[in-house]
């Protein structure tokens, strides 16, 4: 089980939300009434006189620049104070998380027979490899190693949370790494052996292929036999389209040729694998079914996660009071002493 807790974003909440909106309300109608009487009202004069040349000449003095503020100040306090009796309050939101991940390890055939183009316009290894790819990306919080094999099995990528590095791994899997043949038993005997130092509560082993077991150092029912006991639960795939299919050979004189070849899956020892670790069989004719599955098994074992969400508060109200009595206070000083009007 994994605990990752993420404090985070704070948060600026209203207690009384009413006097906020009567705030903006208020802050706008005065702004509208002030520009109004500052403004439009002393277009229209009260007194008319016949040239006014001498006046418009004469330079405002920095008080008269400056006389306009009051109005502000005395608008920016008012507003400050219908503010402070929203209650306004700053909360900082936390969050734990506990999170049960599943291992998991993949276990890919990369034997000759996976060059059959029978998922045109590509062979199966390539389509096996692009639907890995997208179940490894709907994926979160879980450890998962690749394993390859062929007539021998390597692991190709340790189990691990690094999605990235997984993936280039995966890309680099190809033909002619592994002597060819299928080891059936000895992938999967290697890929329960990756789970030794694993403490989480699920651990899972998905095993694709398209041939029959051919490699007699481990029998694959007594590898299923010791991932029953470890408590490993193993999903196989048998993939491929039944008949004959044709494959891509490097023939040394003649070059790249292709000959057909008929689809051979031991689909009754890959079912009882699934049936005695409590995964299932499925088997993958097309990309598409293929797709289908690692959706389906991704369903199947998701991982448990509990969020423990709460908000710590910090009071504003007397920030936002005392600001709108200081600029208040500020504005009756300055009214009454360096910008007094005279009448």
């Amino acid at each position: 089980m994994n605990l990752m807790k993420f404090e985070g974003w704070d948060v600026i909440l209203f207690q009384i939300p009413g006097w906020f909106i009567l705030a903006v309300g208020g802050v706008v109608i005065i702004g509208l009434a002030y520009y109004y009487y500052y403004f439009a009202s002393s277009k229209s004069a009260a007194v008319r006189y016949s040239d006014l040349s001498l006046v418009k000449t004469g330079k405002k003095s920095l008080r008269q620049r400056l006389r306009p503020m009051l109005n502000l100040l005395r608008l920016c306090a008012l507003a400050l104070l219908f503010i402070a009796m929203a209650r306004p309050q700053s909360g900082s939101q936390k969050r734990d998380i506990e999170t049960e991940g599943v291992d998991i390890m993949i276990a890919l055939d990369v034997s000759g027979s996976m060059n059959a183009e029978d998922f045109k316009p590509h062979n199966r290894l390539y389509v096996a490899k692009e639907e890995i790819g997208k179940f490894i990306d709907r994926r979160t919080n879980d450890r998962i190693g690749l394993l390859i094999f062929a007539k021998t099995s390597f692991v190709q990528c340790p189990l691990t949370l690094d999605y990235g590095t997984l993936r280039n791994f995966l890309t680099m899997v190809d033909f002619g790494q592994l002597e060819d043949g299928t080891a059936i038993g000895l992938a999967l005997a290697n890929s329960v052996n990756r789970f030794r130092d694993s403490d989480a509560k699920s651990k899972v082993i998905i095993l694709l292929t398209d041939g029959v077991n051919n490699v007699t150092e481990i029998d694959p029912m007594t590898a299923a036999n010791v991932a029953k006991t470890m408590g490993v639960k193993v999903y196989t795939i048998g993939t491929g389209k039944p008949g004959n299919a044709m494959y891509k050979t490097n023939h040394p004189i003649f070059g790249v040729r292709y000959q057909y070849a008929t689809t051979m899956i031991d689909e009754e020892t890959l079912t009882k694998i699934a049936e005695r670790t409590g995964g299932r069989y499925f088997r993958a004719r097309s990309e598409k079914e293929l797709e289908e599955i690692y959706t389906e098994i991704d369903g199947l074992e998701k991982t448990k996660i509990k969020v423990n969400e709460y908000i710590q508060y910090e009071e504003l109200f007397f920030n936002f009071l005392l600001a709108g009595f200081f600029l208040m206070l500020l504005e009756m000083l300055l009214s009454q002493t360096y910008l007094r009007k005279i009448p």
